[in-house]
């Protein structure tokens, strides 16, 4: 029998601190995230979705970043391969200092 999902707290958790290791300017592929949750041998597929819906979520909040193809989008409009990462200083930030959440 499968193991059920994770709660969406431990996703937002796990997410979060995958991209904080990272470190700014690198990202993650969303299957990363899926595999760092889920047991050695396990699939990690059925995790993808969830991780997904807790990023996009993370994103929409400010917390993290969603890119293609190097660049920042809309969370609400990503589609495809995408990769997460920390959000990107707006360029009002990086001029004065300032450092992304």
């Amino acid at each position: 029998m499968p193991r059920p999902l994770p709660e969406a707290r431990l996703v937002r958790e796990t997410i979060l601190d995958l991209c904080r290791a990272k470190g700014g300017g690198k990202t993650l592929c969303p299957t990363d995230i899926a595999k760092a949750l889920v047991r050695e041998g396990e699939d990690w597929h059925p995790y993808l979705a969830p991780v997904r819906r807790e990023a996009f979520a993370l994103a929409k909040a400010g917390e993290i970043g969603v890119f293609r193809k190097g660049k920042p989008i809309d969370p609400g409009a990503a589609h495809g391969v995408i990769r997460l990462g920390l959000p990107v200083a707006a360029p009002a930030e990086a001029a004065e200092g300032g450092e992304a959440p």
